[in-house]
């Protein structure tokens, strides 16, 4: 499958490294700049482009850049994608510690994935939020075995976001559908399911267990 990945910081990385070892095409793009990029390529065999052009042709793209850096990518940053492109969203707000005030979050009550949908001009699947980028590397599992984890998925594209489970599943971890878009404060930072390890009943228990109400460490 031909992926796109904006962002190779811990979680773009690592699924470099692992989409690539699965025999994912994967082009890989930073604001650095492809040059920043030939280890990594190096590495995986991935190809290193200009964020412009990471989504050409791509079934697949995530997006794992700082929330606050969203508004910063490219106009027409999906132009070019394949027909059905499924877009993941990984990213989390963190007012205090990096992102500052975003007023269509704060003031229109908007998930960090719906404020993110509307400027990338597309729908997204929210996943990898609360996963730990090492646990991309050293937990996948096999279908069935008993220490699988599980990580929720939420999206209004019920398409999409079958596309996005099944890779998941090829990674080798189950998924939990975490609802829509404006359900996936669900899965926010600070949530029972943030950062969970734990199987498909404990990640359905635990999404059941959120408050709608944001901490305070977590607003601007």
């Amino acid at each position: 499958m031909k992926i796109g990945i904006i962002g190779a910081g811990n979680i773009g990385g690592n699924l470099t490294r692992r989409l690539t070892a699965l025999g994912h095409d994967v082009s890989v793009a930073n604001s650095r700049g492809p040059h920043t990029l030939t280890a990594l390529a190096e590495e995986t065999g991935a190809t290193p482009v200009p964020v412009e052009e990471a989504a050409r042709g791509a079934e697949i793209v995530v997006v794992t850049v700082p929330l606050k850096r969203v508004p910063d990518l490219p106009s027409g940053v999906l132009d070019g994608a394949a027909d059905g492109v499924a877009v993941i969203d990984t990213g989390n707000y963190y007012p205090q510690q990096r992102d500052g005030r975003i007023a269509g979050i704060e003031d229109e009550g908007l998930t960090e994935s719906r404020w993110t949908e509307r400027h990338l001009g597309h729908p997204v699947v929210k996943a990898f939020n609360g996963t730990y980028a090492q646990d991309i590397l050293d937990r996948p599992r096999p279908a069935g075995a008993p220490d699988r984890m599980a990580l929720p998925v939420a999206g209004d594209d019920e398409a999409a976001k079958a596309k996005v489970r099944a890779l998941i599943d090829g990674l080798g971890f189950d998924t939990v559908d975490a609802g829509g878009i404006d359900d996936s404060w669900r899965q926010q930072p600070d949530t029972p399911v943030y950062g969970l390890r734990e199987g498909v009943d404990g990640v359905t228990q635990a999404l059941a267990q959120a408050s709608p109400e944001r901490p305070a460490a977590f607003r601007g």
